[in-house]
């Protein structure tokens, strides 16, 4: 065999292109790239845009180990961990990674990355995105995510040789080591690849998440896809609230209008580029501008792009997918930049119910979204850093901020997780999901109105929105098996119901559709505003409400626009979780009590000695005080 023969075997076995690799090399690349490789060969020819790149392998990996005689060192480290109660796992991870970083990458390695490099730059140097995927990594079996180290914005070929040493070390993270004692995989049997592909400049443009299932009831005619502004780490971390958007997967496929709500987050960071600055890092967070916070990070078009390539992605591996994508902010083209199989609601049966309910009230001190269904009640513990681990005894709740991967140890000893920061798929909720406890995520004020020590009630069991209440709260946990209940075949059984946050979830009960879909409730939690108070927002006296009314509804210079759009979102939703039965609605019923506490009401109700028989129902739809309000309810 020629040496140019022997080289090219070689770098083959270092190195593959992602066009080159497919989902069966998993062995070879890790579950991530053989993913990102098999969507580029397969799915490019369906006009969904893949960045390129390749990835190190397993053999490369195996090959560095052995070079550097580090086999035998890193087993002796793992066998001297304490494997009880993780005492010296700091200590230990410490000393793997620095043995790892402190060794010489090979020159045939060193090689293969920079011509590979080369290949793929071009003419000129570009930014890339190296990602460790360990080759049991992102399997259906092993379900935690961000079990290792990811860089950004890496250009060059020697910061590339140099991120990949360093994802290299990652292996050994704290987090990765608990997290294969726990999976009883052995150390010595895991290999890292990692990939290397062409970054997506997101950091002007937006990123996020997209799933194809519900991701808290497992609902699977919906793609739910959530964004911010800036690089997707802070959505992946959880750093901030993102913007939340539903399709509906059977009008998709039609063709016809298929978002059925849109939820404005906060996204009050940005996550940028930080090349110009000292210091290791890449990357830095900036305030967002209050004009970027209050606009969506996708408008229609682009919602419906994603979700149709989610939906074909699903749809390729015939299974949920946990998709991530990016908006590069200079040519605005969208890109898939990873994805994985679900791996919590597609292994769990819908049909089978534990049901929690409060048995008394109690006062709300915080409130955010709710991660699952479940009640937990237990003493709060308030953290700041993962270090502060022995602080926590086990089943007290934790409170903070926000958590990232860093936090898994300690997050297995905990009851519950309540965090200022984050959404549905930061990674406190994800990892919530995993345990099984319940999480309330995005309060932004959990840790200055809970008080560390005091006993505290998590109700995930309300709904989307989940509430920290004082004290123990007492509560039922009730066992419910739906999948065998029969339905009586002389009756229509039918439901009762108003709030979109928990249709999905009910959709799984024996039904025959909704029968009474009580507008009241949407137009309350929805909506919150007085019809009327929007028909004559600029004739309003009441400062305060008006003051109100303009913060809710700021991304909608037109209000009736918000109230048509915020009312069909809930129409909408109500519809898609119980397609393709029947859900009658009805219009509102208010007294005019009840409309006189939403926003801005009490101006336009009068004070009856008896609502129950005053004016309501028929007999305001057409009275000249509401017939606009009502104009706005039947809209199309």
């Amino acid at each position: 065999m020629s040496v140019f023969n022997l080289h090219y075997v070689i770098m083959e076995k270092l190195i593959k292109k992602f066009s080159e690799i497919s989902i069966e090399d998993t062995a070879q690349v890790g579950g991530k790239n053989s993913s990102l490789g098999e969507m580029f060969s397969q799915l490019s020819s369906k006009s969904i845009r893949i960045p390129d790149g390749f990835a190190t392998t397993a053999f490369a990996f195996r090959n560095f180990l052995e070079q550097n005689k580090l086999n035998v060192v890193l087993q002796q480290l793992m066998e001297q961990l304490d494997k009880k109660n993780f005492s010296n796992l700091k200590e230990t991870g410490d000393e793997a990674r620095e043995t790892i970083l402190q060794a010489k990458m090979p020159d045939d390695l060193q090689k293969a990355i920079t011509e590979a490099y080369k290949e793929l730059r071009g003419d000129h140097d570009i930014e890339v995105v190296v990602r460790s995927s360990a080759t049991a990594e992102d399997l259906p079996q092993a379900s935690f995510a961000g079990q290792h180290e990811t860089y950004l914005n890496i250009k060059g070929e020697a910061s590339l040789v140099k991120a990949v040493q360093k994802c290299y070390s990652s292996l050994y993270t704290d987090r990765a080591i608990k997290y294969r004692e726990d999976n009883h995989f052995e150390h010595q049997k895991v290999a890292l690849a990692v990939g290397v592909q062409k970054m997506v400049r997101s950091d002007k443009g937006c990123a996020g998440v997209a799933f194809t299932l519900e991701p808290e009831s497992g609902f699977r005619n919906v793609i739910h896809i959530s964004g911010v502004w800036g690089l997707g780490e802070n959505i992946v971390q959880g750093a901030v609230n993102p913007d939340e958007f539903y399709v509906f997967k059977p009008t998709l496929l039609q063709n016809k209008k298929a978002i059925i709500q849109k939820k404005l987050g906060d996204k009050a960071e940005t996550m940028i580029y930080s090349s110009k600055l000292k210091g290791p890092s890449t990357t830095r967070n900036t305030k967002t501008p209050r004009n970027k916070r209050e606009e969506f990070v996708l408008n229609d078009k682009e919602i419906t792009k994603l979700a149709t390539w989610s939906n074909a992605i699903e749809e390729h591996y015939k299974k949920p997918m946990d998709i991530e994508w990016a908006k590069d902010g200079i040519t605005n083209e969208l890109f898939i930049v990873q994805a994985r199989p679900e791996t919590i609601h597609s292994q769990k049966d819908s049909y089978k119910v534990t049901e929690y309910r409060l048995s008394e009230k109690g006062e709300s001190i915080a409130k955010g979204d709710a991660i699952g269904s479940k009640l937990a009640v237990g003493v709060a513990k308030i953290l700041n850093l993962p270090q502060d681990a022995d602080k926590l005894k086990e089943s007290e709740i934790v409170i903070t901020d926000i958590t990232s991967p860093d936090w898994d140890p300690i997050l297995k000893k905990s009851g519950g997780i309540v965090t200022n920061k984050g959404g549905r798929t930061s990674h406190a909720a994800i990892v919530a999901r995993e345990l099984g406890v319940p999480a309330i995520v995005g309060c932004s004020d959990a840790t200055e109105k809970i008080k560390d020590g005091e006993e505290i009630t998590v109700s995930c069991a309300e709904g989307r929105t989940g509430n920290v209440y004082k004290g123990k709260l007492k509560f039922e946990e009730i066992e419910h098996g739906l999948r065998n209940i029969k339905l009586p075949e002389s009756a229509e059984v039918m439901m009762i119901l108003g709030e979109p946050d928990i249709a999905f979830k009910l959709s799984f009960y024996p039904n025959k559709g909704v029968g009474l879909m009580r507008i009241e409730f949407i137009i309350t939690h929805f909506i919150q505003v007085h019809p009327m108070a929007l028909v004559k927002f600029n004739e309003l006296k009441d400062k305060k409400a008006k003051q109100k009314i303009e913060a809710l509804t700021n991304q909608y210079p037109d209000k009736e626009k918000y109230f048509t759009e915020k009312l069909a979102e809930g129409v909408a939703t109500i519809a898609a979780a119980f397609h393709p039965k029947d859900v009658l609605v009805r219009m509102s019923d208010f007294k005019t009590n009840e409309y006189a506490n939403l926003l801005g009401g009490r101006e336009f109700e009068p004070n009856e000695e008896n609502p129950m028989l005053g004016f309501r129902g028929a007999s305001r739809y057409y009275n000249d005080k509401y017939k606009e309000g009502f104009g706005w309810n039947v809209k199309q």
